[in-house]
């Protein structure tokens, strides 16, 4: 913990005008280098984090994970995992990128070492750990969301399932040749995620090879995410949103007897049936300006029951696949793109549309996760090593919401489509005015202070933060 010492600079008197000469300097010679231990930091910002892991007890429940692995490991399982969080944090991407700040002190406070590991002792870490320790961070990262949806006592929860693909590049345990839009023929793993649309957090992730289809295992997986959720909150509606990999039978039937809200797309390809339907459609009701509507209530016919179908047609203009020509009054051909959206809800056609459609909210967190948190990143062979590695990115990224969501109120109320109740910020954004602010440790008259530069707008801020912190604690 870090005394609040609060220094006020000199300030210049409130509208008091300058002359060029005192503005404008001449520069002739470049200052020489010195390096010194002088212990300076350049992640000021770290003591939010420092405070917001105090306050989560993260620490400890890091270590109940690998107690059963410590005996003969000198830094410990829970130091490394702690490590490849403030990695993410920091906006580091490969191991070796460690050597860039291991001797930054603030970063060796915040973990309780005197020293970082190398990267070998990192990679060796990464290889002993087994499927007990993988399975107790995962419970860790869900018990961390759960908690938050608990204090908030939402009445309305929304989960969104869907699949990301993160190519290896070389040979990794459990890696294999699927379906990978960008780099044809590429080793990836291809993990399934539950993400909690309200707060914009990862609840949970089953982690597989790249050559299954989204569906792979998905049913249990789903299930389990709902009986998480409904374990902290027992009277709270629960919605499912997911595409068309999801569509089958078991599912939609497993939804229904938990008493599930759910919409799903249907796809085109695997039922005729529906094609038909469409063309031979005259009348169309209007959902908007630009799209259409009819429902019915349809079954595939390996199907028990009768469900709710809403068909949706939307007017576009047909692409033009030949070359490009110079001129600037090329006429347009509209057609209709059309898509099928199965529901158990009772709300108008418009609104259950809109519903569905905010299901994209979940490719933004895929892609913060990747670009951002490192996410698509794999830095061993073993299949544990990497799902840690893989856990540790979306622990980062769901403690940055998690600090963001105890120091901010919620800027709106549930909406149509779903969005989060905050308007986050990404967490490059919070490294950039907050976490790589250069700083000293010093000890005036004994008392441990971080030292910064007077800028008002990194003081406010700063401050706010850790003044929230302390009142939630």
């Amino acid at each position: 913990m870090f005394a609040k010492t609060i220094i006020h600079p000199t300030r210049e008197p409130l509208g008091m005008k300058f002359s060029r000469s005192e503005i404008h300097r001449k520069t002739h010679a470049l200052p020489a280098l010195r390096f010194e231990d002088q212990q300076l930091t350049s992640f000021s910002g770290l003591v939010l984090f420092h405070e917001l892991f105090d306050r989560l007890g993260l620490k400890k429940r890091l270590r109940r994970c690998f107690q059963h692995q410590e005996i003969s490991t000198i830094f410990g399982h829970a130091s490394i995992v702690l490590l490849l969080v403030v990695h993410m944090l920091l906006g580091y991407r490969e191991l070796r990128h460690i050597r860039y700040y291991q001797d930054d002190p603030l970063v060796r406070r915040l973990l309780g070492l005197s020293r970082l590991p190398d990267v070998a002792t990192i990679s060796r870490n990464l290889r002993e750990l087994d499927e007990k320790s993988v399975e107790r961070l995962q419970q860790v990262m869900r018990t961390l969301v759960l908690e938050r949806i608990e204090l908030l006592a939402l009445r309305r929860i929304t989960l969104d399932f869907d699949g990301s693909v993160i190519g290896t590049g070389r040979y990794a345990e459990g890696a294999a040749v699927g379906f990978n839009r960008k780099k044809k023929g590429q080793r990836s793993y291809y993990p399934l995620f539950c993400t909690l649309a309200q707060t914009g957090q990862v609840l949970d992730v089953l982690h597989r090879s790249g050559n299954v289809h989204d569906s792979n295992g998905a049913q249990a997986f789903i299930l389990h995410c709902i009986e998480q959720v409904r374990s902290v909150l027992p009277d709270v509606i629960i919605e499912v949103r997911m595409d068309s990999a999801f569509f089958s039978d078991s599912i939609v039937e497993a939804l229904d007897q938990k008493g599930i809200e759910y919409t799903i797309s249907v796809p085109f390809e695997r039922f005729s049936a529906l094609k038909g339907q469409i063309e031979k459609r005259r009348r169309w009701n209007r959902l908007d300006g630009q799209c259409d509507f009819f429902e019915t209530r349809w079954k595939p016919k390996s199907w028990h029951y009768l469900h709710r179908f809403l068909f949706i047609r939307r007017l576009s203009k047909i692409q033009h696949k030949q070359p490009i020509q110079l001129d600037l009054f090329i006429p347009y051909e509209y057609g209709y793109e059309f898509k099928v959206v199965l529901t158990n809800k009772r709300l108008t056609a418009a609104k259950v549309v809109a519903l569905h459609n905010g299901r994209g909210s979940q490719e933004g967190i895929f892609a913060e996760l990747k670009s951002q948190n490192q996410m698509n990143y794999v830095p061993t062979r073993t299949w544990c090593g990497n799902r840690v590695y893989l856990l540790s990115a979306v622990l980062a990224h769901n403690l940055g919401r998690e600090l963001q969501m105890i120091t901010r109120s919620p800027s709106r109320l549930t909406q149509q489509k779903r969005p989060a109740l905050w308007d986050f910020e990404q967490l490059d954004t919070l490294r950039r005015r907050i976490i790589q602010r250069a700083g000293r440790l010093i000890r005036p008259q004994g008392r441990l202070t971080l030292s910064m530069s007077a800028n008002n707008s990194v003081k406010t801020e700063l401050l706010h933060y850790l003044d929230v912190l302390d009142q939630a604690a």
